[in-house]
């Protein structure tokens, strides 16, 4: 039989979603024991009790992809803070700016690479 809420008053509609709620809830209440079960019955077969496995860690998940781009080595480097270096790439730093206004050239604070040594 299916209820004509239409015809329902506040009083019967909050009775049945009273009753609803309580029906929901058994009825969640019988799925997980019927799963628990069914979970001990698989671990049973395997020759585990769900307390053996309660203990073990998920599975590992895939790493996610690293960044595709490389790091690039900087090849200025600010002589008044030599912390502060820049690679070339993307927008110039505001030093580098202030340098080149002053009349600066990037050549002037390129960070010199060492040559090896001959032995």
């Amino acid at each position: 039989m299916k209820p004509n809420l239409k015809k329902m008053n506040r009083k019967e509609l909050e009775k049945l979603k009273t009753d609803i709620d309580k029906a929901l809830s058994r009825v969640e209440e019988d799925e997980k024991k019927a799963a628990r079960l069914a979970a001990e019955k698989a671990a049973k077969a395997m020759g585990y009790s769900l307390d053996d496995l309660a203990d073990v860690k998920p599975a590992k998940r895939t790493p996610k992809k690293k960044d595709a781009r490389t790091k690039v080595a900087p090849k200025y480097a600010n002589p008044n803070a030599p912390e502060q270096t820049w690679t070339g790439r993307g927008r110039k730093p505001k030093w580098i700016e202030e340098h080149l206004a002053a009349g600066g050239k990037l050549e002037d604070i390129e960070i010199k690479k060492e040559q090896p040594t001959a032995s």
